[in-house]
């Protein structure tokens, strides 16, 4: 088995998910699909909690209904179908609600945060059934752990991520989430930025993977960050 693991960008557009979707099913060996939030969503997400932290929950509603729309496009594009584009939209329609309804209090900080994780692999695992093609969403949140030192537990990770794989059996390409993760008390965490690499490999060592792949869309290596230096 191989894992192969896309960022943000690379699910940043309905174009791109087709492009990954593409990639994912010219390998013929079973394989674990570790995806990143949509590009742009995590920054989003920490405004919202920047906005509750500072007292302003009508900006922070402001700034999930922006998250919400800016999410509406892509589905339109991504979905041929008018049932699997309905079923993206309910989905949508559901978790942006359940931002709304926790985003009254900080100390749901990290639940916000995992928000983009969530968002990408289910819209990237319905349209794998639109499309007819054989995978499963494995929640990360049910098997990724780290303790109170925010270091993962590895023995637990192997065994419910092996007992999750075990259940699948038949199925050659499964979906997960990046980044997110449980804490020793069971509440939800994560692996700070840039964390979904650092799933990626976790991942591979919990079941032995032949292989990691950690996939971008940059057309070769960049020795500085492009944001700033344009050539």
């Amino acid at each position: 088995m191989i894992v192969l693991k896309f960022g943000g960008t690379s699910v940043g557009n309905a174009a791109n998910i087709k492009k990954v979707s593409d990639i994912i099913y010219s390998y013929s060996e079973p394989k674990i699909v570790v995806l990143s939030a949509v590009a742009g969503t995590t920054n989003s997400l920490v405004a919202i909690n920047e906005a509750i932290a500072n007292l302003q929950p009508k900006e922070a509603l402001k700034r999930i209904d922006a998250l919400e729309q800016s999410y509406l496009p892509l589905i339109n594009e991504l979905f041929s179908k008018e049932q699997y584009l309905s079923e993206a939209a309910t989905f949508l329609k559901n978790q942006f609600n359940h931002l709304r309804a926790i985003s009254g209090n900080i100390v749901n900080e990290k639940e916000i945060l995992a928000q983009g994780e969530l968002l990408s692999t289910n819209l990237f695992q319905i349209y794998q059934q639109e499309l007819g093609r054989d995978s499963a969403l494995i929640p990360a949140l049910d098997y990724m752990a780290i303790d109170e030192h925010g270091e993962p537990v590895t023995d637990a990770i192997s065994t419910k991520l092996g007992a999750l794989l075990k259940s699948r059996a038949k199925t050659s390409t499964f979906i997960t989430q990046g980044y997110i993760c449980r804490n020793e008390l069971g509440e939800i965490d994560n692996l700070k930025r840039g964390g979904s690499d650092y799933s990626a490999s976790l991942i591979g060592a919990a079941i032995r993977a032949s292989e990691i792949q950690i996939c971008t869309d940059i057309p070769g290596m960049h020795n500085n960050d492009p944001r700033y230096v344009e050539n």
